[in-house]
């Protein structure tokens, strides 16, 4: 596990706020300091990929989260190469001193449950990163800002479990006016009825496209989306200053125009 992996921001409690259509341009420090280099009018989002599965029901879980990792890694590729960043929105499992190098650390190194799916989704560096504290992406954290400052418009979701943080981040997603894709074989729960029952919901009432990732069009998404993808290489120098060694995460919840409060 490689020390350079630091979540320099903290977990940001801020008002939730309507997104009006037009994708929101800061007025000034556009790359969030360095830290959000990346233009990007769709977002992939790994949802508690990062997970020691140590819980009832975490055993049973493991086995559609194996199969589901194999294919959000074939699907992360190719993302990465139509230009779209990964962000991994990852629980903090109620521990509020700690960071995402040390979750890493700890799923992989301690011989746990979920270390095989770690091993497959591991980050790489110039992937977001975002600790959220309860169950969805949004609540009490920064992954508004940092969507904000990508432009991002669309939101692929993926990650575990399907009935619980995938469905509530993509409620808070869609109020938030974001269109969603929730692929059906990158999502798993521990019961696989409950799973196909929260992919229904999503699709009826969220309007999510479950399109599996094998059929998706990131041509299509990007052209639907607004067509915005200029994903590069982490902005180095302007990182390091910030601590973190080019690996990405907002360390600000600036004052955003374009709301409506």
């Amino acid at each position: 596990m490689s020390d350079e992996w630091v979540l320099s921001s903290p977990l940001i409690t801020h008002h939730s706020e309507l997104i009006i259509p037009e994708a929101f341009v800061p007025a000034k420090n556009q790359d969030l300091h360095g830290n959000v280099p990346d233009t990007a009018s769709v977002a992939l989002l790994l949802i508690d990929v990062i997970n020691d599965l140590d819980f009832d029901g975490g055993e049973r879980l493991l086995e559609s989260a194996l199969p589901m990792a194999r294919r959000i890694a074939d699907l992360k590729r190719r993302a990465k190469r139509a230009g779209i960043p990964a962000v991994y929105v990852n629980d903090n499992y109620g521990r509020w001193q700690s960071d995402f190098t040390r979750l890493v650390e700890h799923v992989r190194g301690d011989g746990t449950r979920g270390k095989p799916i770690a091993d497959l989704l591991l980050p790489e560096e110039d992937d977001y990163f975002v600790l959220k504290p309860k169950h969805s992406g949004f609540y009490s954290t920064t992954l508004d800002t940092l969507l904000d400052y990508l432009g991002a418009r669309t939101l692929i979701l993926t990650g575990m479990a399907g009935n619980i943080c995938v469905l509530f981040t993509a409620n808070d997603a869609y109020m938030r006016d974001f269109h969603l894709v929730v692929p059906a074989d990158c999502v798993a729960s521990p019961d696989p009825t409950d799973n196909e029952y929260a992919l229904r919901q999503m699709r009826t009432w969220l309007k999510a496209d479950i399109t599996p990732s094998t059929e998706l069009d990131f041509a299509a998404l990007l052209g639907r989306a607004g067509g915005r993808s200029t994903a590069r290489a982490p902005a180095r120098s302007a990182a390091r200053r910030n601590g973190t060694d080019g690996r990405r995460a907002a360390t600000a919840t600036p004052r955003r125009a374009g709301k409506r409060r």
